[in-house]
């Protein structure tokens, strides 16, 4: 082995390629900025055949230097071409540059995944920056069904992957216990109970119909007697069921393996003067008057109505039009306190603020961007994550579902009929902004079409291996150094390098799943570390060498074992992201 290839050793393969490649060419080419070199990448081609890493340097910077694409991947090919553990390079297209390094520079990376074991890939991006993370937030007038599953495992592996890369995450539940949805709430509960008591009712087209509506009138009746038959109290009725439903709510999330720092109250926000404050601080900036809006086109805002408001003037900042604050009523909007709550998120300290949020919120982004950046003289960065809808399959059926009918498969449900680490993974084998199939009979499936058994069954075999192993050597030695040792002195397959490679470039998948609050990245790289494991152990069937274990070759075994216990580490980090706790056996 070339021992100049250990002076990379620690780093992320993709990131030192990246900062020796545009060191060079700020060198070569001193006009070019930091600014400049943002979209440059160096990553792994789709195609293997193409080689090992590639670059869009060339393209991205030719503009910026004044030469073609072609010239500038030269230059940047020769820089590569000095580097020892470089075999081979070539331009393709219109100035991609890709380049083969040699065996042993997988091979050398390998001592860094031995020697930081579970803790492998991740790093202190973060350095103690505030992060609040807020998500689920369903309105607590039902039951969180499968559709707020989604959001809820969404935002709780978002924060747990901030939390892994340094940053200080607060994971947040706002409350929308104030408003027109919880006063229906309150009266259709109100309603059950008189019903109840044998009393005839007529139900409110626009109320909610569930049984759980029923349940919580019978708790009150149970806890209450007859006392408010002749008393009309709506809001005893409103507080009482919220109460309920959010206890029922937090039973769902810990079953689910989701606890929240904090458990935020509209209500709260307005009986404190919080909200009222927001109208104070733009009402000092100049941006609030009072107006008349035009009435929305295509879908009608809630908040419209065609009468003087308190408007803000999110025009000005690049919205498609102002907003209402204070209805004629003089009632808050939901806008109002919404980014009331936000600003109070700034104010505890978070500069970043993370929402995620279902996809009939969409629209909503660019008001709370606006306002946030207002308030907070733009020092807030806001990020919100969009969660499609999630179709639940069953026998190549799909259910459907309304929560207004009172028709749909509660989240206690599903995990009761999959388990809580079934439904983490699985909802994020999609991107969040896509829609989701969650198929019932293929997620209890042991097959590869189940993704979360697929990895868990990798993890289980290497363990099966190290088993093997050890019976057949009960003395070899485990110890990353003597492991790492055995396995520069014996050779390593063409077959082990290729998942050496996908195993490799767990920091680089750790870091871009950082960087864009896209933990999905994390789910997608453990089903193709999983894949190239279990390639590798099919391929042993027909070719003896590639097996693990060897009876005669106990140096040889153990160099083997150094594979199998960072791909075993590798994923038991990654599903660590997850809060699963990997299977030993399957």
């Amino acid at each position: 082995m070339n021992n100049q290839v250990n002076f990379i050793d620690g780093q992320d393969i993709f990131s030192f390629f990246q900062e020796y490649l545009l060191d060079e060419v700020k060198k070569g080419y001193p006009e070019i900025g930091t600014d400049k070199t943002s979209k440059c990448v160096v990553e792994a081609p789709k195609d293997q055949a193409h080689g090992d890493f590639s670059t869009n340097m060339a393209l991205i910077l030719s503009k910026t230097v004044g030469q073609k694409p072609q010239i500038l991947a030269q230059f940047l090919e020769e820089k590569l071409r000095v580097l020892p553990f470089v075999c081979a390079t070539n331009i393709a297209g219109p100035g991609f540059l890709n380049w083969n390094v040699e065996k042993d520079y997988w091979v050398a990376h390998l001592k860094t995944v031995l020697q930081e074991g579970l803790h492998y890939g991740y790093r202190n991006y973060g350095q103690g920056e505030k992060v609040n993370i807020e998500y689920v937030s369903a309105n607590p007038t039902g039951p969180l069904h499968i559709a707020h599953a989604r959001g809820a495992v969404v935002g709780d592996v978002l924060a747990s992957l901030l939390d892994k890369a340094g940053y200080d995450v607060v994971k947040e539940y706002y409350i929308n216990d104030a408003g027109g949805q919880v006063d229906k709430l309150g009266l259709s509960v109100y309603l059950r109970y008189q019903e109840l008591f044998g009393h005839n009712v007529e139900l409110a087209e626009d109320g909610y119909p569930g049984d759980y509506v029923i349940d919580i009138a019978q708790k009150i009746k149970d806890q209450d007697g007859d006392i408010w038959l002749n008393k009309k109290d709506i809001s005893y009725f409103k507080t009482f069921a919220v109460d309920s439903l959010m206890q029922d709510i937090r039973d769902d999330l810990e079953a689910l393996g989701i606890h929240h720092d904090r458990f935020v109250s509209e209500r709260h926000l307005v009986e404190t003067g919080k909200v009222s404050e927001i109208l104070d601080i733009l009402q000092k900036k100049g941006l609030i008057y009072q107006g008349v809006l035009e009435k929305p086109k295509g879908k009608v805002d809630s908040d419209w109505e065609e009468r003087p408001q308190t408007l803000f003037r999110a025009s000005d900042f690049g919205d498609t039009s102002d907003r209402p604050l204070q209805k004629a009523d003089g009632s808050w909007t939901y806008f109002t306190s919404d980014i009331a709550n936000h600003y109070q998120k700034f104010l505890n300290g978070a500069k970043q603020v993370i929402n995620v949020w279902g996809a009939d919120h969409a629209g909503y982004i660019k008001r709370c961007d606006v306002a946030l950046k207002v308030l907070t003289d733009s020092q807030a960065v806001f990020d919100v994550k969009i969660c499609q809808l999630v179709r639940l399959i069953d026998k190549g059926e799909i259910i459907k579902m309304s929560k207004r009918s009172g028709k749909f498969v509660t989240l206690s449900d599903l995990i009761d009929k999959v388990g809580k680490d079934v439904v983490r993974f699985i909802m994020m084998t999609r991107r969040n902004d896509q829609h989701l199939d969650f198929d019932l009979q293929k997620v209890v499936d042991q097959s590869k079409d189940n993704p979360i058994f697929y990895v868990q069954y990798a993890h289980a075999r290497c363990n099966s291996v190290l088993r093997a192993a050890q019976e057949q050597f009960p003395d070899i030695n485990l110890d990353s150094r003597e492991l790492y040792k055995a396995l520069q002195e014996e050779t390593c397959f063409d077959e082990e390098v290729e998942l050496l490679q996908k195993l490799l470039s767990w920091p680089r998948i750790f870091y871009q799943s950082v960087q864009f609050h896209e933990p999905h990245r994390v789910a997608f790289y453990l089903y193709e570390l999983a894949g190239a494991f279990h390639a590798l152990w099919n391929k042993g069937k027909d070719k003896t060498v590639l097996r693990f274990v060897h009876e005669d070759k106990r140096d040889f075994t153990q160099a083997r074992l150094a594979i199998i216990i960072a791909v075993k580490n590798v994923i038991s980090a990654g599903l660590n992201i997850f809060s699963i706790q990997p299977c030993d056996k399957m």
